[in-house]
């Protein structure tokens, strides 16, 4: 005769794998919005007291840095864990607390698609401009490229604090059942 261990097993919670894509979530869209609040409360300040040169010759760094797949799960991470968890906290019953992941997804969707409209493109322009250029030229791209990314990025930082501001009410209410 032998013996066997005891086994013990906990049940599984329901909703966990909506919890852990919520919390995702929520951190994935913290990291976007201070990411973006970084950039324009330092970096672009920052950048202003360099010359036209050293600034584009920064940002192209900048951009070429930033295109790795930590930002890349971050980026994407977020966007797939809000509408994971819209999904999921629909089908479970939580109704409320989908709406406002919704609500975060399509405000994150907007930060994406100003990041794929207006910054990548600008970024692009800029490498590309600056490489051909001269110093008042450089002085002339430069201003034209502030001109129009740092609003756009303004609005990705609204658009992913909102955003994190809905998950968190989403978090809330889910954890009240």
């Amino acid at each position: 005769m032998t013996a066997t261990a005891p086994t013990t097993s906990l049940p599984a919670r329901p909703g966990g794998r909506t919890e852990a894509s919520l919390y995702a979530a929520t951190i994935a869209m913290g990291l976007s919005a201070g990411l973006y609040f970084a950039f324009d409360v330092s970096v672009m300040p920052g950048l202003d007291r360099t010359d036209d040169a050293a600034f584009a010759s920064a940002m192209g760094h900048i951009n070429d840095a930033i295109e790795n797949g930590f930002f890349g799960l971050v980026f994407f991470g977020a966007f797939l864990a809000t509408g994971v968890s819209g999904v999921s906290l629909r089908r479970l019953g939580h109704t409320r607390a989908a709406r406002w992941t919704w609500a975060a997804l399509a405000l994150y969707s907007a930060a994406v698609a100003v990041t794929m409209k207006v910054n990548i493109p600008l970024n692009r322009r800029l490498a590309r401009l600056t490489a051909e250029a001269s110093g008042p030229e450089i002085a002339l791209i430069r201003d034209r490229f502030r001109g129009a990314w740092t609003p756009a990025n303004a609005a990705r930082t609204l658009a992913c604090t909102a955003a994190l501001a809905c998950l968190g009410r989403a978090l809330t209410l889910r954890a009240r059942g």
